[in-house]
């Protein structure tokens, strides 16, 4: 399959997952009586909201269709999209998919290793394509836990989240926290459809997970830059941190996650405590086998 043959056929799911959210009275169209064959929108609905056939649309949604970028607009507008999800159906339809493809094995760049080493109280760790965790610094290990024990090759947030029982357990809202992740990972996928390592990703934990075997499903896409994160930590408790990246200016597929508390707040000291405990235990003698 080609990679444009792939991508209409996501465009098309992902518009049928967008139509079948929504329910004729969200869009003001009055509900036919009686029982209705298909959840949410039928496809001659959103052809009529969007100005366009409904065989146009059917093929459209059946990928043998290639949409100018005025119709993908309306239909942004018509099935509420917001602006990750425009984007997302944009890269589709190859709109915006003039990216070059780098396949290389990633490495941290040195300035963001060194800036790593710095942050002594500051859990912070560089992610690359896919969630990839190319490197942390001793914060980020004692917050989440010792990547250095997880092989190289499923050193993976999203698989951390889905398949970590430490790190699931750090999360009070986990479902949310989830579903976010994935949908970011969503929004790469349809970057580079081809990526070998993505698709055994996705196709591992589909197999394994069924929350992200429906979730991935649902076609939901994400793009952020900054949020906050809560916690509840096995050592110090609660925490409310916040998170933002510093994207390489090298590889723009690198990035630098930090995560930081307001000072004053009981985060901010039980962050301090945590540094602490990190520095102890790294000097605490390795027991023999």
């Amino acid at each position: 399959m080609s990679s444009s043959d792939t991508h209409g056929s996501e465009l098309g799911a992902f518009l049928k997952a967008r139509r079948t959210e929504l329910s004729p009275a969200d869009v003001g169209l009055p509900d036919s009586a009686g029982r209705r064959r298909v959840k949410g929108l039928r496809r001659e609905e959103v052809a009529l909201l969007a100005s366009i056939s409904p065989d146009y649309y059917t093929r459209l949604e059946q990928g043998r269709r290639q949409a100018s970028e005025p119709v993908l607009d309306t239909l942004a507008r018509v099935l509420r999209l917001d602006d990750s999800e425009r984007a997302y159906m944009l890269e589709l339809s190859g709109r915006d998919a003039a990216r070059p493809r780098r396949r290389a094995t990633q490495k941290v760049q040195p300035q963001l290793r060194r800036l790593l080493d710095d942050l002594s109280t500051t859990p912070a760790v560089v992610l690359g394509r896919r969630t990839d965790i190319l490197a942390w610094n001793a914060m980020a290990a004692a917050l989440f836990t010792d990547f250095a024990r997880i092989p190289e090759k499923q050193r993976n947030f999203v698989r951390l989240v889905f398949c970590e029982p430490a790190v699931r357990a750090l999360y009070p809202n986990w479902e949310w926290v989830a579903q976010t992740t994935l949908a970011q990972l969503r929004m790469e996928a349809v970057r580079d459809p081809k990526d070998p390592r993505l698709a055994e990703l996705v196709g591992e934990l589909s197999l394994q997970d069924p929350d992200f075997r429906r979730w991935w499903g649902a076609h939901r896409v994400a793009v952020q830059s900054s949020g906050t994160k809560t916690l509840d930590h096995p050592v110090v408790g609660p925490l409310t941190l916040d998170w933002s990246f510093l994207t390489s200016t090298d590889d723009p597929d690198q990035q630098l996650i930090t995560l930081t508390a307001e000072p004053g707040t009981p985060s901010h000291d039980r962050l301090r405590i945590l540094a602490s405990w990190a520095v102890q235990a790294a000097d605490r003698p390795v027991a023999d086998g």
